[in-house]
């Protein structure tokens, strides 16, 4: 008798393991589902917003100025006037 009723019981035990697997996988997916969506939908271009076109130009002038600036003395901070210059000339301006 017990051993019939310790099989029920693992039976049991392992249909609602299987169902707990079943409910986490499920909801795996539809959460995927739902992010998946989501990143593929076209960003909304608003007023007054970045667009990427004239922030990458933006970026190379400023990239550029800043290699420039980095040749001229060396010293960006002292160039800006946040730190004292090293030598004793006055910094360039």
């Amino acid at each position: 008798m017990r051993a019939v009723r310790d099989t029920h019981q693992t039976m049991q035990r392992i249909k609602v393991g299987i169902i707990g697997l079943v409910a986490v996988v499920l909801l795996i997916v539809i959460a995927s589902a739902i992010l998946g969506s989501a990143t593929r939908e076209r960003p909304i271009a608003t007023a007054g917003s970045a667009q990427a076109d004239v922030v990458a130009n933006i970026a190379m002038t400023n990239a550029g100025a800043a290699a420039a600036a980095a040749d001229s003395s060396g010293e960006p901070l002292a160039e800006l006037g946040v730190a004292p210059a090293t030598s004793n000339g006055q910094a360039p301006r």
